[in-house]
């Protein structure tokens, strides 16, 4: 007895010798790379928060163990010249492999931002307790080189109004900034684009044209602190950053004080000023990486004094591509395809523009509604929408095409969905295609001007609201081939208490409604469509002229997008006719019981997760499922009552007329659980496109599913009041 005394008390004593013996980590990485710092920098402070010490080593310090990180370029030891040797044949360009050597971990890449993946790679491998034994080599490679969030700036927008207003004072923020760029990091994105039309009195003070700039000395040496910080944390990010501008813009005070248009002026002075513009800002922020433009608005789009083809190209490159020629420097180039009309005349414009790097060729994917359905069905162009296959066919040499995922659809409730952007991938990832862009036009994830000031709201912007959106596009796009075990990962650290892989699945079917809603509803610009508002502001078919709100008649006449999805006028008739249809088609009732049946689906999972649930921010992502679900039912609903009702038109049989107005009585149930679960966390907000020139409903400022209540009972009151 006594001797297992004095054993259990040695054991305790020794056991807790060690737990206090310090952890320590070597880890050696070239300290010159500011990109590998920063990498290193975070895994450093995870590390520390399980209780290690870190000993940073400048290369070539040999280590028995520890980590190393390394590329072909730095200056090695012999043995680890042999473990480079060895693996970086099969490395891609920001590819990296993690390799284990005994005691040693291995961060391979080929280059700087190769390393920072694989240090975050690993970070996210050890887990919270920093568990060393659940590393696993790998090996990964980017899909795409290009991969980049599109972001609208405020100052100088494109879409004016209260809801760009509310986000000038968050987007002067350098911290703002500082937590964007670290989730572009983390979620693997390596461009961030910035869009404006006409951004350069907020950055220089043109040399010959002083007075196009309205601010004071003073005021002007804060706002270039401001861009010069900004570039600065983005490079040291490894992501680069891109100012697109929209053409033949110039400021009010350029214009009074030199006599000019602000648009669509054509003048010598105006392409003078442009062109000596890209120059001086060029030379002036060494950290920015390129510039771009639109090819579209303000070029003589509309009326009878319209630019041809050849004309926007040239008045591009006797002022853009010109004034890069003239800088001290190589920058990248983006040229957008939108409007271009010919893709010859592109072609001539970047051959002749002699570029550092392949040019980037933007192509709206399904116009302004990426988040529809995967297959590309119509694209921004002046010829009604065709796909313009003169962009890729021939094959470009010198540019290659990058994809625009527009989201023009959903700005409040969260997203993601997994299988759709896979899907998205394997079917557009051509030879000519090696990047894609994603955002959008309206709507800014800075300020969260949507969430009422409840304790579910722990975020402070939008963008973390949305983290998941900005998770599954930035992984999937680096790594298609990613599972859902490792996109769970993320939810697993934020929400330890749930079953990830249940989460990220109930995601994936609620996030199914607006992408069906945009596959079925066809739209083109930007307010032809607002998915999670059932609203089409600007609708591009049918109009009943009441109001924004998708009514039954418009959405019985309405065009598809997707060619694989039948339009109810179409399905009813062929059906009364008994006509085949075709196995490949989608009928609108397949499309209503599948809409059913994954909402069905999820809200099971969402009942489960929320039984475990012990996170107010996982209830409001759970709260943002159901909502999806609820609109999943009341669309699925509103289909079958379309087919009911021009089946009854068809045939004149009055069972079909009640089976109608029973459908949308479900219908109006569904919408008061819509708004049940919203209105205690939403308020009122600005629409995107209030404000705008083309703004038709004079009294839609504000949107919230509330304010559509009436028009879905009156989808109801409108088939009860029709006469037999």
């Amino acid at each position: 007895m006594k001797e297992n005394l004095i054993l259990s008390l040695l054991t305790l004593s020794l056991t807790m010798y060690a737990s206090t013996e310090p952890k320590v980590i070597d880890i050696s990485y070239n300290t010159h790379s500011s990109v590998v710092s920063y990498g290193v920098a975070r895994l450093s402070d995870h590390l520390k928060t399980s209780g290690y010490d870190i000993n940073e080593h400048v290369k070539p310090t040999p280590s028995r163990k520890g980590i190393f990180i390394i590329t072909p370029d730095d200056q090695l030891s012999h043995p680890e010249k042999i473990v480079l040797s060895e693996h970086v044949a099969d490395i891609a360009c920001e590819g990296y492999k993690i390799v284990q050597e005994g005691e040693i971990i291995y961060i391979i890449g080929k280059t700087d931002r190769g390393c920072l993946y694989g240090t975050m790679d690993l970070l996210e491998q050890l887990g919270a307790a920093s568990d060393f034994s659940k590393v696993q080599e790998r090996l990964v490679n980017p899909a795409f080189s290009f991969r980049a969030i599109k972001f609208n700036l405020p100052w100088h927008p494109y879409r004016e109004g209260p809801h760009n207003d509310l986000h000038i004072e968050t987007c002067r923020d350098v911290k703002f900034w500082e937590a964007f760029l670290d989730m572009m990091v983390i979620n693997r994105f390596n461009a961030l684009t910035m869009w404006s039309t006409h951004v350069f009195p907020y950055m220089i003070r043109a040399e010959n044209y002083p007075d196009a700039t309205p601010f004071s000395g003073e005021e002007l040496q804060e706002w270039q602190k401001f861009w010069k910080i900004l570039f600065r944390m983005a490079r040291e990010r490894g992501i680069g950053t891109y100012l697109v501008n929209w053409n033949i813009v110039v400021s009010p005070e350029f214009a009074s004080a030199y006599g000019a248009k602000v648009h669509d002026d054509r003048s010598d002075l105006v392409k003078k000023y442009t062109r000596e513009s890209v120059t001086q800002l060029i030379n002036e922020y060494d950290d920015i990486t390129g510039l771009g433009v639109t090819l579209a608005d303000w070029m003589g789009n509309w009326g009878d004094d319209q630019m041809t083809p050849v004309e926007r190209e040239e008045w591009i490159e006797d002022t853009f591509v010109e004034g890069m020629k003239q800088a001290d420097r190589k920058i990248k180039f983006i040229h957008r395809a939108v409007l271009a009309g010919d893709p010859l005349e592109m072609r001539k414009v970047i051959d002749r523009a002699d570029l550092p790097d392949r040019a980037i060729v933007e192509v709206k994917f399904n116009w302004s509604h990426g988040h529809s359905t995967p297959n590309l069905s119509i694209t921004h162009s002046n010829d009604e929408g065709t796909i313009m296959r003169g962009f890729w066919d021939p094959r470009p040499v010198n540019y290659f095409i990058a994809w625009m995922v527009r989201n023009e659809d959903f700005f409040v409730l969260r997203w993601g969905d997994p299988e759709f952007i896979r899907e998205h991938i394997r079917l557009n990832h051509h030879s000519y295609v090696d990047g894609y862009f994603v955002g959008s036009e309206g709507y800014i994830p800075a300020r969260d001007y949507s969430h009422k000031e409840t304790p579910h709201k722990t975020w402070e912007y939008a963008f973390q609201k949305q983290w998941l959106f900005y998770h599954l596009w930035g992984r999937l796009l680096y790594n298609p081939d990613a599972t859902d075990e490792i996109l769970a990962g993320a939810l697993e650290l934020r929400y330890p208490d749930v079953n990830s892989i249940r989460l990220l699945k109930a995601n994936s079917l609620a996030s199914k409604v607006p992408l069906h809603l945009a596959s079925f509803y066809k739209a083109t610009w930007d307010f032809t469509l607002y998915s999670e508002g059932f609203l089409a502001p600007r609708t591009i078919g049918y109009d009943d002229e009441k109001s924004p709100f998708i009514s039954l008649e418009e959405l019985i006449r309405h065009e598809t997008l997707d060619a694989r999805y039948m339009n109810i006028v179409d399905f009813s008739r062929m059906r009364q006719d008994g006509l085949p249809i075709d196995n490949d088609l989608i009928t609108p009732l397949e499309l209503a019981g599948q809409l059913e049946d994954d909402c069905i689906r999820a809200m099971k999972l969402i009942s489960d997760l929320r039984a475990s649930a012990r996170d107010l921010t996982l209830d409001s992502e759970l709260d943002d499922l159901e909502t999806w679900c609820h609109l999943g039912f009341y669309f699925a609903e509103k289909l079958r009552a379309g087919v009911a009702l021009e089946s009854y038109r068809c045939s004149g049989e009055g069972e079909l007329k009640e089976d109608a107005v029973d459908h949308l009585q479900n219908c109006v149930s569904h919408w008061e659980d819509v708004i049940r679960m919203t209105s205690f966390r939403y308020q009122p907000m600005p629409y995107v496109g209030i404000g705008h020139k083309n703004q038709r409903w004079s009294d839609f400022k504000t949107f919230h599913w509330e304010h559509f209540r009436n028009e879905v009972q009156a989808d109801l009151d409108y088939v009860k009041n029709l006469e037999d």
